[in-house]
């Protein structure tokens, strides 16, 4: 029997995709809306019809319906039951797999507690925040023990400091998990900070997978490069990758003979640390950013529509293979 995840799964016109995964990987899958990245989720926790094999420790997953999948699922809206209690909602899965009562519910009263909910039991979900609900979705998932979690989006709608707190939480919580992760997000920093391996999503096929920081340094779709902070522009197979701080913007062409430089239009702006964060949509090529300070953006009047040159030194830029 192998352990970890073994999947190559087809779903007619919105997926063909294959991945896999040692025990205790935690996997996180981006790309763009519409790339196919909830339809991964539904079709490995048996939601979607789906063809192939999707193997968990050798125990093809697709032939059994969900209630007998070794699967723990969190999704975006979290759907607890709202007329029970936080308690009695982490005690289901228990319950319809055949624990009695007592013993779901003292496993439910022990994994919100390792969820830092504990005190919360008795509340239903009308009377929890976003975050405290949430971690009674994740002590739900996880209190099964499944081989195989699944996490979509698991920090939508959350407000900046409880989805901090709570992607600590997780992190520590899924450092003694000995199954399989699959964290679909559309955040660079939860990619970067809770997976050990990336798999990248675009219109239903993968194009990309590698560590985290591989697919940070090289990133194969305009939409990754966005997440981590960078510029990409493809020629044929050749990418070429430059950080927006290394970008110069101008009124006027570049004097210098650089082949490194686009006429665009500023579509937008907004404030990136220190810097302003500027987006131009080039000529006939790619959206690329620019940092700039607010001196500058002030100086040289950027504001949405205006004409600028952009350019860059080649020595600034990094230069791969595609694929």
């Amino acid at each position: 029997m192998t352990a970890g995840l073994d999947a190559e799964l087809e779903v007619r016109g919105r997926l063909r995709a294959a991945l896999s995964a040692e025990p205790g990987d935690v996997v996180a899958v981006v790309g763009p809306n519409g790339a196919g990245k909830t339809t991964l989720v539904h079709a490995l926790a048996g939601l979607e019809r789906a063809r192939g094999h999707a193997r968990i420790d050798g125990t093809d997953l697709l032939p059994l319906p969900p209630q007998e999948r070794a699967v723990g699922v969190v999704f975006q809206d979290r759907r607890l039951f709202p007329h029970l209690t936080a308690l009695e909602n982490v005690a289901f899965g228990p319950r319809v797999r055949g624990t009695d009562q007592a013993t779901a519910r003292a496993a439910a009263r022990e994994a919100l507690d390792r969820l830092g909910v504990g005190d919360l039991a008795d509340r239903r979900p009308k009377k929890l925040s976003g975050g405290q609900a949430q971690r009674v979705a994740i002590a739900r998932a996880l209190v099964t023990e499944p081989r195989l979690l699944l996490l979509d989006e698991p920090f939508t709608g959350l407000d900046v400091r409880v989805a901090a707190e709570l992607r600590i939480e997780l992190s520590r919580r899924l450092s003694d998990y000995s199954g399989v992760t699959i964290l679909v997000t559309h955040d660079a920093l939860d990619a970067l900070t809770l997976a050990n391996r990336v798999v990248v999503l675009d219109a239903g096929e993968v194009v990309q997978t590698g560590t985290p920081d591989d697919v940070a340094a090289r990133p194969q779709t305009e939409h990754v490069a966005r997440l981590v902070g960078l510029n990409v522009v493809r020629d044929g197979d050749v990418l070429r990758a430059f950080p927006p701080s290394a970008v110069t913007v101008a009124l006027e062409r570049p004097a210098d003979s650089s082949r490194n430089h686009w006429a665009g239009a500023v579509r937008g702006a907004a404030p990136h640390g220190d810097a302003v964060r500027l987006q131009v949509g080039t000529d006939g090529g790619p959206d690329l950013i620019a940092d700039v300070t607010p001196s500058a953006t002030r100086d040289l009047g950027l504001a949405t529509g205006r004409r600028v040159w952009l350019a860059v030194k080649e020595t600034a830029i990094t230069t791969y293979t595609a694929g």
